[in-house]
């Protein structure tokens, strides 16, 4: 029988695949020159190349987290997810440092609130995917 939690947990975890999958295809359609703008100049690999992997995998992990259900898979995926949100915050840095405007992200006031969602993100896939 599932509880309360579990049923919050279950939603969380939907709720996080359907705004990977929705940053992913982003990533591949209309925001891509927006996702650009977070790729470290640092990077030495073609920033757009750099935006379609990393949609290819938003789209892969939005897809598993709302198929995956059973334990221990759905824990690991959990953790596969929060290690991309960290694998990726470098972007948000560099968005800041270099004060690239994108997202309507216009100050380095509002890229710096921004970094605070990062953390949120990798709190999020390890809460929703626990046991």
């Amino acid at each position: 029988m599932a509880t309360t939690g579990s049923i919050i947990r279950g939603i969380g975890q939907v709720a996080l695949g359907a705004v990977l999958l929705t940053a992913g295809i982003g990533h591949l359609t209309k925001a891509r020159k927006e996702f650009q703008a977070q790729v470290p100049n640092w990077v030495p690999v073609d920033p757009d190349t750099v935006v379609v992997g990393s949609g290819v995998v938003e789209i892969s992990l939005g897809t598993a987290l709302i198929a995956t259900w059973k334990q221990p898979a759905r824990r690991r995926l959990g953790a596969l997810a929060a290690a991309f949100f960290v694998a990726v915050f470098p972007g948000n840095i560099a968005q800041l440092v270099d004060h690239r405007n994108a997202f309507g992200l216009d100050t380095d006031r509002k890229r710096a609130l921004r970094l605070l969602g990062q953390p949120a993100l990798v709190a999020w896939a390890l809460a929703a995917t626990r046991k």
